[in-house]
């Protein structure tokens, strides 16, 4: 039990320094690409951080045990909203300057349905894997559609170009990338040996706990991001984290490793998915206030202790 506290303690020190490279080179990106922000963040940097829930979903279905990544994949939309961008909503509030803050919103909060209705029956095929799959690539032309544009049209709330080589911005990138997959290797470990002394059902084990850890370098990211003044690349990347991980991530999971689904267990995780959603929905002014960050904490609460009263365990 300590060492695994010890090895989810080493993550979270390899997830900050990780993260910091990372919103580095994602800021340098979109300088010198002229695109968003919102648009980085949203591809780039939540594709990178979504690294370890990846990793988890090829491990644990060639391992015969995919209901871990499905709870992961679940587990993580909630926590990234409802606990790592809560905190940052709580300390400082967040303001999103880019209209496609609004779209990939409305695409974060269809994923829980999307993935509720594929799932009615009780398995998740490859059929279903590939419907998620299709919806995921409508998503990503939607996204690079508004980044060409927004770069060719204007230069408004785009970032100055900064005098930096594309060697120094790809070594931020792919070091920071690097970095939080050795992260995510430490408190997926650490995450697991604690939830075997808890005794949860795999699914729990994956919406609980490992949710959290792999969610680490979301939390890095958002953080520095924040304190950085860069709003749009934290909020870009939860929201394009979610998208990524039910659309493309669940999919993989699947893809390799067809299994049944305990339709009790993963109720929790869409409820919760969806409304935490709805709650940073950002408006006309772009503003996402103190008290939204509260109320989302106080729902992550409520959000652990459903989901353990479905885990089965002692």
């Amino acid at each position: 039990m300590l060492f695994s506290l010890f090895l989810l303690l080493l993550g979270v020190l390899f997830a900050w320094t990780g993260g910091s490279l990372f919103v580095d080179g994602s800021v340098a990106l979109a300088r010198r690409a002229r695109w968003p922000a919102a648009v980085v963040g949203a591809t780039v940097a939540a594709f990178g951080t979504s690294a370890p829930e990846l990793m988890v979903a090829i491990d644990a279905s060639h391992r015969g045990m995919p209901q871990i990544s499905l709870g992961d994949v679940l587990g993580s939309n909630v926590v990234n909203i409802s606990l790592i961008l809560a905190i940052a909503i709580t300390v400082a509030g967040l303001q999103s300057n880019d209209k496609g803050a609004t779209r990939d919103w409305m695409w974060a909060g269809m994923v829980p349905v999307l993935l509720a209705a594929v799932l009615a029956d009780g398995w998740f095929s490859r059929a279903d894997a590939a419907v998620l799959l299709s919806a995921f690539f409508v998503w990503l032309g939607y996204v690079i559609r508004h980044a060409r544009r927004h770069a060719a049209a204007t230069r408004d709330d785009v970032m100055p170009e900064e005098p930096i080589g594309t060697t120094a911005v790809a070594a931020r990138i792919l070091g920071g990338l690097a970095v939080l997959i050795i992260a995510s290797h430490f408190v997926v470990t650490g995450g697991k040996g604690i939830a075997e002394v808890l005794g949860w059902s795999p699914f729990v084990v994956g919406a609980v706990v490992v949710a959290v850890a792999t969610g680490t370098p979301e939390l890095a990211t958002v953080i520095v991001s924040t304190l950085r003044g860069q709003h749009d690349i934290g909020l870009g990347g939860i929201l394009g984290s979610n998208v990524f991980n039910g659309l493309f991530i669940a999919s993989v999971a699947a893809l390799i490793h067809p299994f049944a689904v305990q339709l009790p267990e993963i109720t929790p995780s869409i409820l919760f998915g969806v409304t935490t959603t709805l709650i940073i929905y950002p408006g006309r002014t772009g503003t996402i206030g103190k008290n939204r960050g509260i109320l989302l904490l106080g729902l992550y609460v409520v959000y652990v202790i459903v989901s353990a009263s479905h885990s089965g365990g002692h």
